[in-house]
């Protein structure tokens, strides 16, 4: 008799390990160390890839609520510390690692997110954009930093001690934790969209790397770089540098130091201006007396001493201009004689009466048509001259004199222009064409201005 034996199906048999992987306490938490292999970034979504190393290979899954606390990127070839449980997917009949967490074997997951996003930020020119100056003398100070550390202690106590006409206010913030990256943007935000603040500091103590990540997050320096207000970055100690600080338009290396960069010591700059002040008087008292040294050079001048000396260039002109005149004269007027005398002398040698006779007649009528020309010529030219002799007169003193004008000096030869340059009963010499008339003012009334 044949032995009935129960056959499985492969449903129940698969059932049965993935059983045994779940109940093995030695696969419910896992430590690998490998390669990563086949891996491909979905975003937002979970992420599927192997592990290997030298001899063997395991499917890995990381569904995306662990993948998202994860802070570096995965990468191809990349070797990983993974923490996680080992059951098997009954569709394909494989097994694998379900990840919990993953970090860089060597180098720590933080360090390995802070070079990354360095890499990215820097391709991209984020750290290369121009910087904002700072305001030299800021009415408004917006404080992006937990309202109960020493931070925002140092930098009131600071200014207040440079620059205490400045005002400081808080926007309080989260600067650890998992919110606190989201909750520093909103308050970047919040400081633009209010306007009117010069400068904005952001800050934190010091700590560790994890203490100061949420300044090492994307979106914060993507804020920071969007500020329309100029930002000084103050995270952890000098040592730490921060993605904040790369991309802030200055960077501090305390609180207090960012205090200092802020605003300028308000003494000194009061001293400057005292400083400032005097050397601005000085410079003007120079030119005031530049300038008077020019007016008492020009007054003792010869053309206010002796106006006469002003046109005596002139009249030498007109000289010269009458000598060359007369000489050109001369000159048209034995050119013409010759040529009559040679014309003359050619028709004598041949005897043409009738041709010596109308020569005699052009010679006669080109004679006067010379006399003419040289009358017309002689007139133009005195009309010419006596025009620039009237013009001359016009511009002499003594002229303007003639017409009724005087001028009023002094027992000192000061010229005296307006009502506050007399005395009463002061002598005073009143100065016309052809004599100095010496006087006493009886009274000075000065005269009405037209509304």
């Amino acid at each position: 008799m044949v032995e009935q034996t129960d056959y499985l199906s492969v449903t129940t048999l698969t059932k049965y390990l993935r059983a045994k992987f779940e109940r093995d306490p030695y696969l419910e938490r896992v430590y690998l160390t490998g390669e990563i292999s086949n891996f491909r970034l979905r975003p937002h979504a979970h992420q599927y890839f192997s592990l290997k190393d030298d001899h063997a290979k395991i499917n890995a899954i990381m569904f995306r609520s662990a993948f998202d606390k994860v802070k570096f990127t995965p990468e191809e070839g990349m070797k990983v510390l993974i923490v996680g449980r080992i059951s098997l997917y009954e569709p394909s009949g494989s097994y694998q690692i379900y990840v919990e967490r993953m970090e860089p074997d060597g180098v720590g997951a933080f360090y390995q997110a802070y070079e990354q996003l360095k890499k990215k930020l820097a391709q991209e020119g984020l750290f290369n954009e121009p910087k904002q100056p700072l305001v030299r003398f800021p009415k408004r100070i917006a404080v992006v930093t937990s309202p109960s550390g020493a931070v925002i202690r140092d930098i009131i106590t600071t200014t207040r001690r440079r620059f205490p006409i400045a005002q400081l206010v808080l926007f309080p913030t989260v600067v650890q934790g998992n919110n606190a990256a989201a909750d520093i943007v909103a308050k970047i935000e919040q400081v633009n969209q209010i306007g009117d603040f010069d400068t904005l500091i952001v800050g934190r103590g010091g700590g560790s790397i994890e203490d100061l990540w949420p300044f090492n997050e994307e979106i914060v320096a993507r804020a920071i770089t969007a500020s329309q207000v100029p930002v000084i970055s103050s995270v952890g100690h000098e040592t730490d540098t921060t993605i904040a600080d790369l991309v802030a338009d200055v960077r501090a290396a305390t609180p207090t130091a960012a205090a200092e960069l802020a605003v300028p010591v308000l003494s000194d700059e009061l001293v400057k201006l005292q400083q400032q002040q005097v050397r601005l008087v000085q410079a003007m008292q120079n030119r005031t007396n530049l300038a008077k040294k020019q007016v008492e050079r020009l007054r003792q001048s010869y053309v206010f001493r002796q106006p006469q000396r002003l046109y005596d260039g002139y009249l030498q002109n007109v000289d010269q201009l009458n000598r060359r005149l007369q000489t050109s004269f001369k000159q048209v007027i034995q050119v013409k004689r010759q040529q009559a005398l040679l014309a003359e002398s050619h028709l004598q040698q041949h005897q043409l009466q009738p041709r010596l006779q109308q020569g005699q007649r052009d010679v006669t009528r080109l004679q006067q048509q010379l006399t003419t020309a040289l009358q017309r010529y002689f007139k133009v030219k005195r009309q010419t001259v006596q025009q620039q002799i009237q013009s001359l007169d016009y511009l002499s003193p003594l002229k303007i004199m003639g017409r009724g004008y005087s001028y009023v000096t002094d027992d000192a030869g000061n010229v005296l222009k307006t009502a506050t340059d007399f005395q009463p009963q002061a002598e005073v010499a009143l100065h016309v064409t052809d004599a100095v008339i010496t006087t006493k003012v009886i009274a000075v009334t000065p005269q009405q201005q037209n509304k």
